[in-house]
């Protein structure tokens, strides 16, 4: 009888569980990730192992999307060599990797102009507000499909590097 007790509760917690919500952590087993490339006139995003394509997305941008980032406020998604160097779990953009942009460089330049060079660019999904956004909609990051910032999300590391072209 105790057994039968046992697996039965078993049973009510297995089936419970599964009840859940899709957890939106995946997990990736495939080639490691040593490069991404973003082509900003194309709307693109390429994950390389190496020299090996493994994946391209079709990406959203700043609302200013053409030239570089040269300040706070410009909306302009910025262009250079950089590193994924954050993650953001709880993301109000559903999941989120930063991106070490301002560089010294870009801080610089900031600088000798009198400006604040902003900060707080993220590849990231859409999140429950921008499901429908249409167009370069950000404010300076490069934005996917939520489902596709899950595929990222467990694919990239911190570390590495991210070549944004014009």
């Amino acid at each position: 009888m105790v057994f039968f007790r046992v697996v039965a509760a078993l049973a009510l917690v297995a089936v419970l569980a599964s009840c859940g919500a899709p957890s939106k952590f995946r997990s990736y087993h495939g080639p490691e990730v040593t490069q991404i490339v973003v082509h900003k006139a194309a709307r693109r995003m390429h994950l390389y192992h190496h020299n090996q394509r493994l994946r391209t997305f079709r990406v959203q941008l700043g609302g200013n999307p053409i030239g570089h980032k040269q300040r706070e406020g410009d909306r302009r998604t910025p262009e250079g060599d950089y590193i994924i160097d954050r993650r953001n779990p709880n993301s109000r953009f559903h999941l989120s990797i930063g991106i070490s942009y301002p560089n010294e460089e870009d801080r610089a330049r900031a600088e000798a102009n009198g400006w604040r060079p902003g900060g707080d660019i993220f590849i990231h999904g859409r999140g429950p507000q921008f499901q429908r956004a249409r167009g370069d909609w950000t404010d300076g990051c490069i934005a996917v499909t939520d489902r596709e910032m899950e595929d990222i999300y467990a694919m990239v590391r911190d570390g590495t590097p991210i070549r944004i072209l014009p």
